[in-house]
């Protein structure tokens, strides 16, 4: 994050296409919006401990830092997207209660996120407790204003995201070649790679409007580029065969 307004200079932006930048704080809001972003995250998290190490504060006052950013948001006609972190486990309290991703999930929509993304940080859920905290959260906010972010350590994350479309979740978050991870959830890997959601929902008949062969193509450059092997399996069978 520290560096967020050198990647936004290195952007080219296209009409039509968003570019939220996270902001923990009012002082990271100012800079994200002075180096250009139109839309802006807050990432909180259903778990203390995951907090205090990954924001280094409470999650409650995590939820009066947020409340101050998106207020600031909405003056200024700025969309905020609230994220979920360990919505479905965590590294130093294990299971995380449905109930309490949900608290943390309302509080976000009600200061005015319009999309809560809930996140596997971990990528220890599996379809059964991706249906149980899904249905707790929800009682609470419209189905429409959910999202769901999972990581893949456990290889679990398709299914996961299998069951959320199920439920009549319509946003997924996902990375090209599953690049990624959290530096504080040891072994945690990257999120779901874009080409094996598309892959799957183009399986499924959905059509997502994206181009599998052109994201597979980015996925080649930016792995060339940070030196790293594409985590897709598709990106692996593709460029086998």
């Amino acid at each position: 994050m520290a560096d967020h307004t050198e990647v936004m200079k290195g952007i080219r932006q296209y009409p039509g296409v968003r570019y939220p930048v996270l902001t923990p704080n009012l002082q990271g809001f100012h800079r994200a919006v002075a180096a250009g972003a139109t839309e802006i995250s807050v990432f909180g998290a259903a778990s203390e401990s995951f907090s205090k190490k990954n924001i280094n504060c409470s999650i409650e006052e995590s939820m009066g830092k947020f409340e101050e950013v998106v207020k600031s948001a909405r003056h200024m006609n700025i969309p905020a997207r609230g994220y979920v972190s360990c919505a479905l486990g965590c590294p130093y309290e294990g299971i995380i209660t449905p109930q309490k991703v949900t608290e943390v999930s309302k509080r976000l929509y009600s200061m005015g996120c319009y999309e809560i993304s809930l996140g596997d940080t971990i990528g220890v859920g599996t379809p059964g407790s991706m249906k149980r905290m899904l249905e707790s959260v929800m009682k609470e906010i419209p189905l429409g204003a959910l999202a769901v972010h999972c990581h893949d350590t456990y290889g679990q994350a398709l299914a996961n995201i299998l069951m959320a479309l199920q439920m009549g979740i319509n946003v997924v978050d996902s990375a090209v070649s599953g690049l990624g991870g959290c530096p504080y959830a040891k072994g945690a890997s990257g999120n779901v790679a874009t080409e094996d959601l598309i892959y799957m929902l183009n399986g499924l008949g959905l059509n997502t409007g994206v181009n599998l062969y052109k994201v597979m193509e980015a996925g080649d450059f930016i792995c060339k580029a940070v030196n790293k092997t594409t985590n897709s399996k598709v990106a692996q069978a593709s460029f086998r065969a």
